[in-house]
This record gives structure tokens, sequence and C-alpha cells, in this order.
């Protein structure tokens, strides 16, 4: 199967080439590779230029935000699957597409495990996340897989839609809530670490993002007409405390 990856950037110079070299240098040969930049102004656009003929395709434009950015690389995209690797992330290893790939199977999804790691040395893991298998009441229970740990078929995107732009940070919860448990979606988990990512999410870097979060996270509930329990959103960032190493 050919599997797309979109990498989304905006002033992403000190971490590009890392991320870059992450896909390039993976064991599995039918990768597209695509990259989403916001219109940088610092020193990514020669960065990426210098690997041009390692990226199939590149855009260079003013976006509304990273999931804006995401959906025009799907919309690029060509792969059977489509996995996201930001750039700030690495994939942990050479070989991780080609274990995704061997394990998607007949599913429409797949996702892992992912190590957070430090801002200036992705070696020095401080967090982990441990995913596990889905069953159909674990999103009320405060479960979601990782974002940069999963996979999905390219024709479920467009058959289900995109990322949803009026969610704010929370858009990648809503996707996977509305695949999971809208449309029922065939996953499977592989235990395996698929990204090396650093430290410092936009959602929990403050109280008042977490709680534009939380609220974001209540509304997507209530786009896909779905009934959470009056503990889930305690539950979602308590359940990340175990994380920590």
């Amino acid at each position: 199967m050919k599997i797309s990856i979109i990498t989304v950037c905006y002033n992403s110079q000190d971490t590009i080439r890392e991320t870059i070299e992450s896909v390039i240098h993976q064991s599995y040969d039918d990768i597209e590779y695509i990259v989403v930049d916001g219109k940088s102004n610092d020193n990514s656009l020669n960065i990426i230029k210098s690997y041009n003929n390692n990226i199939d395709i590149f855009i260079s434009e003013n976006d509304d935000g990273i999931y804006d950015a995401i959906n025009k690389g799907i919309m690029k995209a060509s792969g059977d699957i489509i996995g996201l690797l930001h750039a700030d992330d690495v994939f942990d290893n050479n070989n991780v597409i080609e274990n995704v790939i061997s394990s998607f199977n007949n599913n429409d999804i797949l996702y892992g495990d992912i190590n957070y790691v430090k801002k200036n040395n992705i070696n020095k893991i401080v967090r982990r996340w441990i995913s596990s298998s889905y069953t159909p009441n674990k999103f009320k229970w405060g479960w979601m897989p990782p974002h940069t740990g999963f996979f999905m078929k390219r024709e479920s995107y467009i058959k289900f839609g995109l990322y949803r732009l009026d969610v704010g940070t929370s858009a990648d919860y809503e996707l996977m809530l509305r695949m999971f448990k809208v449309y029922k979606l065939k996953s499977i988990y592989c235990p395996i670490n698929i990204v090396r990512m650093r430290v410092g999410g936009v959602s929990n870097s403050t109280i008042k993002n977490r709680w534009l979060a939380n609220k974001n996270d209540k509304k997507s509930w209530k786009l896909n007409s779905l009934k959470a329990g009056w503990f889930t959103f305690l539950l979602k960032p308590l359940l990340k405390i175990k994380q920590f190493i």
C-alpha cells in the first residue's frame, strides 16, 4: 500500500530538518511525502527546499492554523493511508512505517504509542503515551489515541470528512470521536512507539488553553449528537497524569 505522510510547519527552522530526515530514512519505499508550510519567514523554506528531491508535494501559503494546513495536505494526498508527522516531531525509528503497513490489514484506522521528549534532546523521554485497544465506551471514560500516532485510510477522510476548524485545538479529538463513535470505523491498536514528540502542546500549555480545550471537547460531542458522561471531560486530562515517568 502507498502511504502519504503530511508534515505541517511554520517557522520550524530548528527542527524541520530532523523531521524530514526521519521520513526519508524510513525502510518502507512507497511513501508520498507532503510538506505544508504556513509561509514561514525564518530559514525553514531554505531547509525544506534543500530536500526537493525527497518531497513529493510542497505547499507554502497562508492558512487558518494547523488543522487547515493538514486538510490541505489530505486533499493533495494520493496514498491509500494517511499519517501525520508534525515539524517538531520525528518517527521513533526507521522501521515505523514498515511496521504500520504490515499491521494495517483490512482496518480503516491504526494507532500506536508515542514518547514525549525534551525540546533540546529527542533521546530524553519525559512522558510516555501508551494507548490501548478501542472499545465502544472508551471515549466516555476520557480515552483517545495519540493524534501523532494515528493513521487512517484516505477514503475515510474523503467519505466522512476532514478536520473541523470550528472546534479549535480539539479538532483532532473531534475527528477521532466522529470516526470511532459515529461511523464506527474498524481500528487496530499497534503497540509500538510511533513518534518522538517534543513537549509543549498548545492545548495544555496554560490553564486558559486547557479550559478552552475542555469547552471544545464538549462541543465535539454536541456536534456529533453524542452524549458524554458528567465525568468525561474531567477524566480526559487526568488520564494524562499516568503518562509521566
